[in-house]
């Protein structure tokens, strides 16, 4: 092949990724102009040159979930309609939602519909928040209430466009929860009230939260080091440990907390380990690990299924060797999977006697 097929090819390519313009002035699409408004804010990735693709082979066995409606889960679906909440359990079509709500527990999202960063595997929205609803905190607690929940997760998007990155809103929910119902165990799951970019803000944010005391709080680290700024780049590894370290340090040891991982996406399993140890050493005492299934075409590609014996060997390097007391480790563990026994096991809540008993 001679020197000019090579650069004919090499510019192709870069044409083709939008590095340079099409040959008479033209030039490819953008990825949001394919997809349409919606679909790119639905989107984990925008950037032509991050892998995509889907895999065409089947699931395995292991992910395969049987519908099992029990008497408990029929009720909390008969009381969840006409609710104006969000549920991640729902939304998010979580495998779990079965078994989850068998026990009397949900997921809410709160914070709106729009999430102010973009991660490669979460298919909420990215957008411009449209408003800020200061009456959610009592709408959500009358929920749980409504419910009759003996353990809820509460969830939010990121809110870049708060001063205080939506801390009172968790704050404030945490309180209505237990004023309404004061046995029910509360994790809340936010994000780090941006502390990656402005450590201080995000510092005084976390102290509402400490104040309204919940039962477990919870900062997603989701994947490891290398791949931090590929799948996370809004986010900072490091700074990421240090705000769950600080969190150790703010709340009481009677509070648990947590973090999850999520494999799948590109990483090793010593690369996992790694970020275990890093966990751990942050003061992380609560830690689930799950399978990642890639949402649409326009999410991160799926790199690998990994094996049952895989997440059996990660639960008992963490439990046995790191000193986790709680490791919750399979195919379709979600970070809010088993939250109530999580918090057992921390010595971090216990149901009361009128509560569903694992």
């Amino acid at each position: 092949m001679d020197q000019t097929s090579v650069t004919d090819q090499a510019r192709a390519m870069l044409e083709r990724e939008g590095v340079l313009p099409m040959a008479g002035g033209t030039r490819p699409l953008s990825r949001a102009e394919v997809l349409g408004r919606e679909r790119t804010q639905r989107a984990g990735v925008v950037r032509r040159t991050i892998d995509t693709s889907v895999r065409k082979d089947r699931k395995p066995e292991w992910l395969k979930v049987k519908a099992t409606r029990g008497e408990q889960f029929q009720d909390v679906e008969r009381l969840m309609d006409g609710l104006e909440l969000n549920t991640v359990c729902s939304e998010a079509r979580c495998p779990n939602i079965y078994e989850c709500w068998e026990m009397r527990e949900a997921t809410f999202l709160i914070g709106g519909e729009d999430c102010t960063r973009r991660c490669g595997f979460c298919q909420i929205k990215t957008g411009k928040p449209a408003g800020y609803d200061t009456d959610e905190p009592r709408r959500v607690a009358e929920a749980v209430e409504h419910l009759g929940l003996r353990f809820a997760v509460v969830t939010m998007v990121a809110r870049d466009d708060l001063d205080d990155g939506g801390a009172w809103l968790v704050a404030e929910t945490i309180r209505q929860v237990r004023a309404r119902v004061p046995d029910t165990g509360i994790e809340v799951l936010p994000s780090d009230f941006g502390y990656g970019m402005d450590p201080a803000k995000g510092r005084a944010a976390l102290e509402q939260v400490v104040e309204a005391e919940p039962d477990v709080f919870a900062f997603n680290l989701e994947t490891t080091r290398r791949l931090f700024p590929l799948i996370r780049p809004s986010f900072d590894y490091d700074r990421g440990l240090e705000f769950l370290a600080l969190a150790r340090e703010r709340f009481p040891a009677t509070t648990a907390v947590k973090s999850n991982l999520i494999a799948g996406m590109g990483e090793t399993d010593e690369e996992l380990m790694e970020c275990m140890r890093d966990l751990r050493a942050a003061g992380v005492n609560t830690l689930t690990i799950g399978q990642y299934l890639q949402p649409s075409a326009q999410h991160l590609a799926l790199d690998r299924y990994v094996e049952p014996a895989t997440f059996e060997m990660l639960r008992a390097h963490g439990e046995d060797e790191l000193g986790f007391e709680h490791v919750e480790s399979g195919a379709l563990v979600r970070s809010s999977y088993h939250a109530g026994q999580q918090a057992m096991d921390a010595d971090a809540w216990q149901p009361a006697a009128h509560h569903p008993q694992a």
